[in-house]
């Protein structure tokens, strides 16, 4: 196989905000694999509130965190991965995130609650099935990194439980 280069990957994502702008998506995400240790993972999504697009380019092997909302999380420390933290809990599935059970409702939980475990966290709805999502442990939310109607990614953190 021939060796990449990096003027391939810059002109792949670009092709791929092409492919974003051109059917009207709000995200793609691609894994491109060169060997068994070498691999790119590319998302690529619009800001839903923002008219230009948001094109962001994942390092290798890196697992990109769920857009965080000001109000529900406080600022994370530059280079601080939410999935690697031990209270982490993850998407057990792609799909789109609703915190609370129908609009206007209040959310599940909020920043400072105490869970249970076996609480419904939040709601994912997948294939038009409402999946609800329940704390793996008690504890006291601490961060919530997702967004409500927003996209997640299996394996992506939703919230942070200590």
């Amino acid at each position: 196989m021939p060796k990449k280069t990096h003027d391939d990957d810059v002109a792949f994502i670009k092709a791929l905000a092409e492919l974003l702008n051109e059917n009207e998506l709000t995200e793609l995400q691609v894994k491109r694999a060169y060997g068994e240790d070498d691999s790119l993972n590319v998302r690529v999504s619009r800001r839903t509130e923002a008219a230009a697009p948001q094109y962001v380019a994942q390092a290798p092997m890196a697992q990109a965190p769920a857009p965080a909302s000001a109000a529900a999380a406080p600022a994370a420390a530059p280079g601080e991965d939410p999935a690697s933290h031990p209270g982490a809990v993850t998407s057990p599935m792609v799909g789109t995130v609703y915190t609370q059970a129908e609009p206007g409702a209040p959310a599940f939980v909020s920043v400072g609650d105490k869970v249970s475990e076996g609480d419904t966290l939040l709601i994912i709805e997948a294939m038009k099935t409402m999946n609800h999502i329940p704390a793996p442990r008690g504890g006291t939310v601490k961060r919530i990194l997702v967004e409500d109607g927003g996209a997640v990614e299996y394996g992506a953190p939703l919230m942070i439980i200590e």
